[in-house]
């Protein structure tokens, strides 16, 4: 975080942000999200102070029992979030498979959008750059799917470029092509990103080719980068 952010501004945004990000299929109703008729998770009354906020989570349909917080704080410069005593009804094994990855992105997702895009992560790539790489990227996985020797190529090229570009972004934040033209793919707040940011920004590529307009970065919380 470059600037100071409020216990206030904290709560009021948590909330609004999850109904955004799940694309309006979870909405807010008071201290509770819910899908259509479903109370998803209910929050206890919100404590607050100058840096934080914190819920007592009191029931839903996800939860087995009552108990546990979710708290969102800034401190030192950096925004946390972290959840304790929280009981899933689902088994842990499950838990951790399912909702958990959930849990993280749309967390993960909204402290990004507090954080906000600026100052900027680095110096952003140049438009001629990211289409370069793209081309690369396109022209290895073609030759990876040619390769293959199925008798369907369109399926495989779309599997081996979804694996592809999946892998790349989160381990390392480049694919070859971006490697070649000297640029990479971070989060707005410099780090890499996370398995969850890759798959929403890999979901929402084909809209922003047809827009011409890097909308699978502003979603994805992410931005590229010349090394």
């Amino acid at each position: 975080m470059a600037r100071p952010v409020t216990g206030t501004a904290l709560r009021d945004g948590f909330l609004k942000d999850v109904a955004v990000l799940t694309f309006g299929l979870v909405q807010a109703r008071g201290n509770s999200l819910h899908f259509g008729p479903v109370e998803l998770l209910r929050f206890g009354p919100a404590k607050m102070n100058r840096t934080r906020v914190e819920w007592p989570i009191e029931g839903g349909l996800l939860t087995r029992a009552p108990g546990g917080r979710l708290r969102i704080e800034a401190h030192r410069g950096r925004l946390l979030a972290s959840v304790e005593g929280y009981r899933p009804r689902l088994p842990l094994p499950l838990y951790a498979l399912t909702q958990l990855p959930i849990h993280h992105l749309v967390t993960r997702l909204h402290l990004l959008r507090v954080r906000g895009r600026q100052p900027a992560p680095g110096m952003p790539a140049e438009p001629t750059k990211r289409f370069a790489a793209a081309a690369i990227d396109l022209g290895l996985c073609a030759a990876l799917a040619a390769g293959s020797g199925r008798r369907r190529p369109l399926p495989a090229l779309l599997g081996i470029a979804a694996a592809y570009h999946l892998a790349c972004w989160s381990l390392a934040g480049r694919t070859v092509g971006g490697v070649l033209t000297g640029q990479r793919v971070v989060a707005i707040d410099g780090s890499r990103p996370s398995v969850g940011q890759a798959v929403v920004r890999l979901v929402v590529l084909p809209i922003s080719a047809l827009r011409f307009r890097a909308i699978h970065d502003e979603v994805a919380g992410t931005d590229v980068v010349s090394n």
